[in-house]
């Protein structure tokens, strides 16, 4: 579908594009493991990793604890702002005509 309708790529990327400077610079998240760096929430991969880091954190002392605001901020990087950017971004797209009635289906 990419291929048919590029223009269908820029919601997600355009959330992802706001999403890691909030992740990075106001929640100061990090992954724990390199190996599920940049994998997003593709099978809790992403999550996972950020947790790992916080448990290595908490283990080696350098971090008290794992906190209320930290799985506020991991629920809102990961699902709820994903989810609601795309849908807004898509939704302006739609109205401005770029992204069409089944360019989005899995098959015709």
């Amino acid at each position: 579908n990419i291929a048919k309708n590029p223009l269908i790529w820029l919601p997600p990327t355009l959330a992802s594009a706001i999403t890691g400077p909030i992740a990075t610079c106001l929640f100061k998240m990090e992954n724990g493991i390199a190996v599920a760096s940049g994998m997003g929430t593709c099978g809790l991969v992403g999550p996972i990793g950020v947790y790992t880091g916080w448990a290595n954190e908490v283990a080696a002392g350098t971090r008290a604890a794992i906190t209320g605001m930290d799985w506020l901020g991991l629920a809102l990087i990961c699902v709820v702002l994903p989810a609601v950017l795309c849908w807004a971004f898509g939704l302006l797209l739609r109205k401005k005509g770029w992204i069409k009635e089944g360019d989005l289906a899995l098959a015709e």
